[in-house]
């Protein structure tokens, strides 16, 4: 007996530590056919995508099934993110998620409605214990939504593992999703990575010229370059019966037949999700919306860098040596698109060259640094950029211009502004926003305290001192004051913020608490008249709203109904 729990315990640890991934255990969490419009790791804005996006015809309210035996350990509603989510744990270690759900089935709807009404907030977050909620392989837990910032109507699904790092679904099985079309090439980059690197006679990136040799062959017309320097590629891929453009699942370089660099989207963890803008040229993709994946890292800060592997720098030394350099991009299917460059090593004349640039403003990116002028100051923490880097910093009253919106930040940089010779009205009312170049002024979070404000902020750019003095403003969308609304299933009002946004919202019925969903999408306050708060004949409703510097509206009227 002993012997047999031992090899129990021995295939539950192997289960749970990767080393087996069952093929068969989950199941899909819709009946219909799996299309997907996103695929594991592809590369989103600040992140990696943590699961796959399964397409719902573009309907909502399809019913959405546990993918295995297990129990709900977690329920998040949220205006934004993943909306409105599930996640069950299964026996076996891994844990499913399921976002931008509409709703929820009717026990598990009735808890979470229990709790908002509890805490007076539509907002929440419940981890459940393992005997609260339990629920079978197939068993209909919620209904296919677009809730949170999701883009259009699909379920999210994940599966993480026991230390909560999300994996790609596809190594599970789901040998019903169909990808019979290969990646596309979409364009090849090549880098000098120091200041005596050149290629052609030139420093800097340059696009590299890609012939057609078959159907998912290309050959690049031959470079001549010395020094280190490094390629970036484009690439998407395409799934059968979809139009999307989704990511690749594997490249892999060679140099000279050896391997040289390697990505593979398996699993990362979130603590190494922003490391997506080390792996993408961020400046290109700030400038014209495209990400170049670079295949060349000086570190390997998540798992999708395959460690076995060099990091992808050539470095030409050797004068008329010749190279043949390979790059492979592959998706789950094994659908293969491949690119040969033939280089040769030879050190021309630099005809342009990067100017190198030194300022005040010298951040190294494993220390901390701090700078201060006129009432503005900034402090970047350890880790705060990839890499070491002279800042332009421009401190104006009451604003700074903080280096280029084209370069990233890893680790927040704290931004803080003294504001005490601002008159006490103008105090109240002030924020911090980040202006774009091209106009829109974005509110940013910040914490005020006593005459100063300070934000945590997460890129470069304009920052300067705003004022909102303007309340949100509050609409009926399908009702008038004193209107019977005894036919109707919703009350629905419009809200909207100008300068900061919504950042609170209280409404109410005869004096109690109502459930309002706010869908910032639309801009709209929702209540379902289902949840019984109305009583027969006349309703007096309340709605404030207050936005994120405290200027707050209050919108009444009467609401007649019979139930």
């Amino acid at each position: 007996m002993k012997v047999v729990k031992f090899f129990i315990f021995i295939f539950l640890f192997n289960l749970i530590h990767g080393q087996e991934i069952p093929k068969d255990y989950f199941a899909s969490p819709l009946d219909i056919p799996i299309i997907l419009s996103g695929t594991f790791g592809e590369l989103r804005n600040n992140h990696f995508h943590a699961g796959i996006d399964i397409k719902t015809q573009g309907r909502t309210g399809l019913p959405v099934k546990a993918s295995a035996d297990g129990y709900v350990a977690r329920i998040n509603v949220n205006e934004f993110g993943y909306g409105k989510v599930l996640y069950i744990n299964h026996p076996n270690g891994y844990q499913t998620v399921y976002a931008h759900l509409e709703s929820f089935s009717p026990n598990i709807e009735a808890h979470v409605k229990k709790l908002q009404y509890q805490k007076e907030s539509y907002v929440i977050q419940d981890f459940l214990e393992s005997n609260k909620i339990t629920v079978k392989k197939g068993e209909v837990i919620g209904y296919s939504g677009n809730s949170g910032s999701s883009g259009g109507p699909h379920v999210h699904f994940e599966i993480r593992d026991s230390k909560a790092q999300p994996m790609n679904p596809l190594l599970f099985g789901f040998e019903e999703i169909k990808d019979n079309i290969p990646p596309r090439i979409n364009g090849l980059w090549v880098y000098t990575l120091d200041e005596n690197s050149q290629v052609g006679g030139i420093q800097g990136r340059q696009r590299v010229k890609l012939n057609s040799t078959g159907e998912n062959t290309f050959k690049a017309d031959p470079i001549v370059a010395f020094g280190k320097i490094g390629f970036g590629v484009v690439t998407d891929d395409q799934l059968d019966k979809a139009v999307n453009r989704n990511g690749v699942y594997k490249i892999q370089t060679k140099l000279n037949g050896q391997p040289h660099f390697g990505l593979i989207f398996d699993k990362f963890s979130f603590g190494e999700t922003r490391y997506l803008n080390y792996l993408i040229d961020y400046g290109f993709a700030k400038e014209h919306k495209t990400k170049i994946q670079r295949l060349f890292s000086k570190k390997k800060p998540t798992q999708i860098f395959d460690t076995n592997v060099g990091n992808g720098i050539l470095n030409l030394s050797i004068p008329q040596a010749t190279y043949q350099y390979h790059i492979s991009v592959e998706d789950f299917a094994g659908n293969k698109k491949e690119i040969l460059v033939p280089i040769e090593a030879d050190s021309l004349a630099i005809t342009k060259a990067v100017p190198s640039k030194t300022t005040p403003y010298h951040v190294l990116a494993n220390q901390p640094a701090a700078f201060e002028e006129k009432n503005v100051d900034v402090y970047f923490p350890k880790g705060s950029l990839y890499e070491d880097a002279y800042l332009s910093i421009e401190f104006h009253q009451n604003a700074v211009d903080l280096h280029d919106y084209k370069t990233p930040i890893h680790n927040k940089v704290s931004l803080g502004f003294d504001i005490s010779h601002l008159p006490q009205e103008l105090k109240e009312k002030a924020y911090i926003a980040n202006v774009m170049p091209w106009g829109p002024k974005n509110y940013v979070a910040a914490k005020l305290s006593q005459d100063r404000i300070v934000a945590q902020i997460n890129q470069f750019g304009r920052y300067e001192i705003a004022y909102d003095k303007t309340p949100p403003t509050i609409k009926p969308k399908n009702f008038r004051n004193k209107q019977w609304m005894s036919d109707f299933r919703y009350l629905i009002v419009e809200v909207d913020d100008e300068d900061t946004g919504i950042d609170s919202y209280r409404a109410s019925v005869n004096g109690k608490f109502i459930l309002m969903e706010y869908e910032y999408k639309d801009k709209t306050l929702t209540y379902d008249f289902n949840d019984g708060i109305f009583q027969d004949g006349k309703n007096e409703l309340k709605i404030v709203v207050r936005d994120k510097v405290g200027n707050t509206s209050t919108f009444e009227a009467e609401i007649y109904r019979k139930n």
